[in-house]
C-alpha cells in the first residue's frame, strides 16, 4: 500500500473515534452527568475505538502483505 492510502485510513480512523467520543460525551452530559463524568465516558469510548481498529488492523494485516 502507499504511504497516502495509510495515512487517510489513520485520518478516518482517528475522525470516527473523535466524533463517537463527542457523541458519548454529549449523551452523558445530556442525561445529567458532572463534567468530569462526561470527559470519563468520552475518553474511554475514544479508547475503545482506537482499540477496535488496533484489532481489526492486526486481524487483517497477514491478508495485506
Amino acid at each position: 500500500m502507499t504511504v497516502a492510502v495509510v495515512v487517510l485510513t489513520v485520518a478516518v480512523v482517528l475522525l470516527v473515534a473523535l466524533l463517537s467520543a463527542v457523541g458519548a460525551g454529549t449523551l452523558a452530559r445530556m442525561d445529567g452527568a458532572t463534567w468530569p463524568t462526561a470527559f470519563t465516558r468520552a475518553a474511554t469510548t475514544f479508547a475503545a475505538a482506537i482499540t477496535l481498529a488496533a484489532a481489526v488492523t492486526a486481524a487483517l494485516s497477514p491478508f495485506l502483505t
